[in-house]
């Protein structure tokens, strides 16, 4: 799934480039992630936030209704 919000050519965004890739403040995604549905990558000083990961939490987290 390739989203028009993340730029090109990137693996992670920073905190605030990942809230606003999807449209959301950055205490929103600090919620999310206290909560465990977005995962950033804790290797290095500062989170990273996977585009592959934002993605995954989109997908799981789309509400499709039931007919």
């Amino acid at each position: 799934m390739q989203n028009s919000n993340f730029p090109p050519n990137r693996l992670a965004l920073n905190q605030q480039e990942a809230a606003e890739a999807l449209g959301i403040s950055v205490v929103t995604l600090w919620r999310l992630v206290k909560r465990g549905l977005i995962r950033p990558s804790i290797a290095l000083r500062t989170p990273l936030y996977p585009i592959s990961e934002l993605e995954r939490f989109l997908r799981e987290t789309t509400y499709i209704p039931k007919k």
